[in-house]
């Protein structure tokens, strides 16, 4: 089977990935989540014109230079003047109250002189001065939050001043983790001579959770036919809408995931990427189930999820393809194969704005150099080889 390129894969996942859902969740819980449908204005904000600051409602033309007005009266929040400003008159006023019937300015507390119910003022205003405009925030029928965005603080907090008690987001997927090896133990066991420490599930989990209602680590399957089938068995009768196995993608006498899995009635779509690290990439589906089998090499399997599971999630939740950044090198890149090779890089900060330094290290059981890496650089096919300062295309690891 020949080698895929990175596009046509991704292509064909998103082909599989279903339209988003949407659910009514209450506001306390859409942190985090992703607006399926616009949230709209109704009703304007502020309700009223309201004073933006503590002072003194007035008619801008009454304000004469040593001519004092009469206070009338208070209007504070939660509790406005229920009378009118007439000719000669004033309203105490505090920021946020309702602008008393007839007044259309404010005068702030510190350019006023106060003598009994007498008031002198400093300065002559135009009218609208210090007033907030009744739906200066938002009006009636604006939309305030577009679909296709993730909810964070503020975004929820206008959603709030909209008194919207709920909102409707994208229902997320419930995702299965299976690791699979006869080598893996968790960490914190004793190891034996040929043992090693299970890493993959303990990245991946963290990686994709924010895109899931639920994920599910199902452990470590051994590369033995009965007890994978029947782990597997037992995984697809709980319907998961993603499952990840990580480990006997490859070519090798042990490698039997894609076996078992063909069997278990999975419709394989695709086997073996153009890509370093992670050319043995497995996608398929059975019933609604979407299938990665990823590599089990620590970087392979994080940069095939980076690379392929993040953008089909992405899809689920009705959001557009992840940003690709363009920044300068802070060093130079070796040439490359005719694989697309995704680089571990970090960012660095420096006084002419943000650079990509490539991470030497290509080896896909590193884990360490990945632990340093905030990006991959995303070299080309055959290509040459790049200097310092050119600028290269980069995938933010831990971009949402």
């Amino acid at each position: 089977m020949s080698l895929l390129p990175v596009e046509d894969a991704i292509a064909a996942i998103l082909r599989r990935v279903p339209a988003a859902i949407g659910e009514r969740v209450p506001l306390a819980q859409a942190a985090g989540r992703v607006l399926f449908e616009p949230e709209v204005a109704q009703h304007d904000q502020p309700p009223f014109d309201a004073s933006a600051m503590d002072g003194y409602a007035v008619r801008a033309a009454d304000i004469v230079p040593g001519h004092a007005l009469k206070l009338i009266g208070t209007s504070q929040a939660g509790a406005g003047f229920s009378g009118e400003v007439g000719a000669g008159e004033t309203v105490r006023i505090f920021t946020g109250a309702p602008l008393p019937l007839g007044a259309d300015a404010v005068i702030m507390q510190e350019e006023a002189s106060v003598d009994g119910d007498l008031v002198r003022f400093s300065s002559q205003p135009q009218p609208g001065r210090s007033v907030r405009a009744k739906g200066n925030d938002f009006a009636t029928g604006q939309a305030l939050i577009e679909a296709g965005v993730r909810l964070t603080a503020m975004q929820l907090a206008v959603a709030a001043a909209a008194n919207a008690p709920a909102l409707t987001v994208s229902r997320r997927p419930r995702i299965a983790l299976l690791a699979t090896g006869d080598e893996l133990e968790l960490p914190g066991t004793v190891l034996g001579p040929d043992q090693i420490v299970a890493s993959n599930s303990f990245g991946l989990a963290p990686l994709l959770a924010p895109y899931a209602e639920t994920l599910t680590d199902h452990g470590i399957a051994r590369d033995d036919r009965d007890q994978l089938r029947a782990r597997l068995i037992a995984i697809f009768a709980d319907a998961p809408d993603v499952l990840i196995t990580t480990g006997g993608a490859s070519v090798g006498d042990h490698d039997i995931v894609q076996e078992i899995l063909l069997e278990l009635g999975v419709t394989l779509d695709f086997w073996k990427i153009n890509m370093r690290p992670g050319k043995p990439l497995m996608f398929g589906t059975r019933g609604k189930t979407l299938v990665f089998g990823l590599p089990g090499n620590p970087v392979s399997a994080m940069v095939t999820a980076i690379v392929f599971i993040k953008p089909a999630l992405r899809h689920w939740l009705g959001l557009n393809a992840q940003d690709i950044w363009r920044l300068p090198l802070a060093g130079p890149t070796p040439a490359n194969t005719a694989r697309r090779h995704f680089m571990r890089a970090q960012l660095l900060q420096t006084p002419n704005g943000p650079q990509a330094l490539p991470i030497s290290q290509t080896d896909s059981g590193h884990t360490s150099s990945m632990a340093r890496a905030d990006l991959l650089i995303v070299q080309p096919e055959q290509d040459p080889g790049q200097s310092s300062g050119a600028i290269v295309e980069a995938m933010v690891i831990d971009a949402f």
